[in-house]
């Protein structure tokens, strides 16, 4: 997968139906190098605000690395984040989360699902990206398929989840994104 992949994974997630970014304030939990981060940063643009999340402190000080390096446009403000997501966090009310490739490490979602979302607005948006299979190994060993998703999002209180796009991969087939979002009130 490619820079132009992760856009599009995102796209539909993290924009309202006229183009523009659905809020500004949003976070990447277990952003790993950024590669998602950099991908909803070119969808933000300049007014936007990442908080980026991951354990692994090398990862993010290689992803802060990659923002330096223009990717066309000016770039959102970005603050990283040295935690653990399934942790309490010091995070604002976001306006929406990306979790890419990062859920599948956990075999019970349904509290790691409710501990994120808890950080959204009401109305807030969850973008979940994830191989499509039920199927795991040693590299991905929980992965869950958008049928699968669609549960864990109503249990967990979600609402409107709908899948997003696919890209085929070498690694387990294929990967999907799909956004469920928190109860307005």
């Amino acid at each position: 997968m490619n820079h132009a992949d992760h856009v599009a994974l995102l796209r539909e997630g993290v924009l309202d139906g006229s183009g523009e970014p659905a809020g500004l304030v949003w976070a990447d939990l277990g952003s790993g190098q950024g590669a998602f981060t950099l991908a909803l940063a070119e969808l933000l643009g300049a007014s936007g605000v990442i908080y980026s999340v991951d354990r692994d402190r090398r990862a993010l000080e290689a992803q802060r690395r990659s923002f330096e390096t223009p990717f066309g446009a000016p770039a959102p403000e970005v603050h990283y984040l040295v935690a653990d997501y399934t942790r309490p966090l010091d995070l604002p009310p976001l306006d929406g989360i990306i979790m890419a490739n990062t859920l599948h490490f956990h075999r019970n979602l349904e509290p790691v699902v409710r501990r994120a979302t808890g950080h959204l607005r009401p109305g807030g948006r969850l973008v979940v990206v994830e191989y499509g299979t039920d199927h795991g190994n040693i590299w991905v060993p929980h992965p869950f398929s958008y049928p699968t998703w669609e549960v864990v999002a109503a249990r967990c209180g979600l609402t409107g989840t709908r899948l997003l796009a696919t890209v085929s991969t070498r690694f387990l087939d294929h990967i999907y994104s799909s956004v469920s979002l928190t109860h307005a009130s």
